[in-house]
C-alpha cells in the first residue's frame, strides 16, 4: 500500500535532513518534488494543488523557521495536512436507536460491491449485531447465487425474492422481514451499473428512497486512482452517499484514490478492503493511512490484528513454556501459523516504519523478505517427525537428505533454517535470562532486594 509514493516522498525528505535551516529556494524545490510525486500518485490536481499550497504557507512561517530540526518540522506539516486531506477523524457507521438500520451499497460493476457487502456483515457480526444481506441485484446472472455463497461462508442470511422481483419492493420485503425475525442491521447489495448509465442510476434512487436508509456507501476500486474520483463525482449528482468503501487498497501502490476522494466527494471514507478473505476489511484511520504514506507504519494496526489473531491464554502459556524449556521447531511452527493469521507477510512489513526495517535489514524489507520463504519454512518443518522438531540437535546427514526430498528443498536450504533457528533460539534465550556476561538472579544483579543479613551489615559499614 503507498509503496511508490513512499518512496518518492522520502527521498524528498533525504534532502532536508541535516540543514540548519531551510531557505525559501529549499522549499520550493522540495515542494515541486512532492507535487510530482502526487500527480504521478494519480492524485487529483486539485487536491495537490491545495495541499502544497497549504503546506507551503506553513513552512514559511514561524513553524519552520523558528525550529531546531527544520526537516522533522516539515515533515510534521506535512503529516497533519495529509490527514485533513484523508479526513481528519475516523468516521464509523451510523446504527439507528430503533432497529434495522438501514445501509445500502452502490458502485460500478466489478467493484467488489458483493464481496465488500459480505465483509461488511462479518465486521457488524464481530460487534455481536445481527445482519442481514439483501439480494437486490436482479441483472446480473448468479449475483444473487454469490451474495447466498459469500452469506454462508461469513454465517449471515441473505434474503431474496428471485430475479423477477423489482429491486424496490426486494428492499421493502426485507425490511419488514428483519423485523419480524429480530435482525437489527439490513446491508442491501445493489446492481452495478456505469454512470452513465441513467435507467440503473434511476433504480439506485428508488431504492434509496424506498428504505430510507441510515448510510449510503459508494464502493470504489482503490486501483482505479484519479478516476475513483470521477465515479464519486458522477454518483454524488444523483445519490446523496455518506461515505466511501475503497477495495483493493492492499494492490494499491500509489494511493491516488484514498487521497482524492475525502476531499473532491466532501464525504469520509469508512472502511478499506485490504485483501480477498472476508475478514480483510478494516477502518479507515487517516492518521495511521498518512503515517504509512510518509513510511512511519502502522503498529496500532498490527497490534489489532495481532490481539485478534492470537490467543491471550495460549501466548501466556508460551511464555512459562520458553521459560522453562526454551524454544524448539514445534514452537518456531506454531508461531509463524499464528503470524499468517496476522496477515500476509508483505502487509505486516508494510505496517512497520520504514527505519526499524531499514536498521535490521538494510533496506525498505518489502524487496529483501520473500514471502514464499515461509511456505518453505513450513514444508521443512512438516516433513521432520516429532522428534526433531522437539530436538533438532538429532539432525544429522541422512535425515536432513530425508527432509529435504519431503519437502521439496535441498539439504543447503534445511540447513539454512537450522541456522536462522538457532539464531532464534539464542535471541529468545538472551530475552529470557538477559544478555551473555550478565549474571543472573543470585549474584549481585542491579536491582535485586538484598537480604536481611545484607541490609544489617550495610549499615554497620556506613557507621564505621
Amino acid at each position: 500500500m503507498f509503496e511508490s509514493l513512499t518512496d518518492k516522498l522520502q527521498g524528498v525528505f533525504r534532502r532536508f535532513r541535516g540543514r540548519a535551516r531551510l531557505t525559501e529556494k529549499d522549499l520550493d524545490e522540495g515542494l515541486r518534488e512532492v507535487r510530482l510525486a502526487l500527480l504521478d500518485a494519480d492524485v487529483h490536481f486539485r487536491v495537490v494543488r491545495d495541499f502544497n499550497n497549504r503546506v507551503r504557507e506553513r513552512a514559511l512561517g514561524a513553524e519552520v523557521s523558528g525550529a531546531l530540526h527544520p526537516d522533522q518540522q516539515v515533515i510534521q506539516i506535512v503529516f497533519e495536512e495529509l490527514i485533513a486531506v484523508l479526513g481528519s477523524d475516523e468516521s464509523q457507521l451510523r446504527f439507528s436507536d430503533t432497529p434495522p438500520t438501514v445501509i445500502v451499497l452502490c458502485g460500478l460493476q466489478g467493484g467488489g460491491k458483493t464481496t465488500t457487502a459480505a465483509k461488511l456483515a462479518g465486521m457488524v457480526l464481530k460487534e455481536q449485531r445481527a445482519p442481514l444481506l439483501v439480494a437486490t441485484d436482479i441483472h446480473r446472472p448468479a449475483a444473487i447465487r454469490q451474495l447466498e455463497v459469500v452469506g454462508e461462508q461469513i454465517g449471515a442470511p441473505v434474503f431474496r425474492l428471485g430475479d423477477q422481483t423489482h429491486p424496490v419492493d426486494i428492499a421493502r420485503a426485507a425490511i419488514r422481514y428483519a423485523g419480524q425475525n429480530d435482525l437489527d442491521t439490513l446491508i442491501i447489495d445493489t446492481a452495478g451499473r456505469v454512470h452513465t448509465d441513467e435507467e440503473m442510476m434511476t433504480e439506485i434512487r428508488e431504492i434509496v428512497r424506498a428504505v430510507d436508509p441510515h448510510e449510503v456507501l459508494l464502493v470504489l476500486d482503490a486501483l482505479t486512482g484519479q478516476d475513483a474520483v470521477n465515479v464519486a463525482e458522477a454518483f454524488h449528482r444523483e445519490v446523496d452517499f455518506s461515505g466511501v468503501i475503497l477495495t483493493k487498497m492492499d494492490g494499491d501502490a500509489r494511493g491516488g484514490a484514498a487521497l482524492s476522494v475525502r476531499a473532491i466527494a466532501g464525504v469520509p471514507i469508512k472502511f478499506v478492503g485490504v485483501g480477498e478473505k472476508l475478514d480483510a476489511l478494516e477502518p479507515f484511520h487517516p492518521d495511521r493511512i498518512a503515517r504509512r504514506i510518509l513510511g512511519m507504519g502502522d503498529v496500532l494496526t498490527l497490534i489489532e490484528r495481532s490481539q485478534e489473531a492470537f490467543d491471550r491464554d495460549e501466548a501466556i502459556a508460551m511464555q512459562q513454556k520458553l521459560l522453562k524449556e526454551g524454544l524448539n521447531l514445534e514452537d518456531f511452527l506454531h508461531q509463524i501459523q499464528q503470524m499468517r493469521k496476522v496477515g500476509p507477510l508483505t502487509q505486516i512489513l508494510d505496517m512497520l516504519p520504514r527505519g526499524f526495517l531499514e536498521a535490521f535489514g538494510g533496506g525498505t524489507g518489502q524487496d529483501e523478505m520473500d514471502p514464499k520463504e515461509i511456505d518453505r519454512v513450513e514444508a521443512i518443518v512438516f516433513s521432520m517427525t516429532p522428534g526433531e522438531r522437539q530436538k533438532p540437535t538429532i539432525l544429522n546427514t541422512s535425515r536432513k537428505r530425508r527432509i529435504a526430498r519431503g519437502s521439496g528443498t535441498s539439504v543447503a536450504d534445511v540447513n539454512a533454517l537450522l541456522k536462522q533457528f538457532s539464531q532464534t533460539q539464542s535471541m529468545v534465550r538472551q530475552m529470557v535470562t538477559g544478555p551473555p556476561g550478565q549474571k543472573g538472579p543470585g549474584h549481585g544483579q542491579p536491582g535485586r532486594a538484598q537480604s536481611p543479613k545484607s541490609k544489617k551489615h550495610h549499615k554497620k559499614k556506613h557507621a564505621r
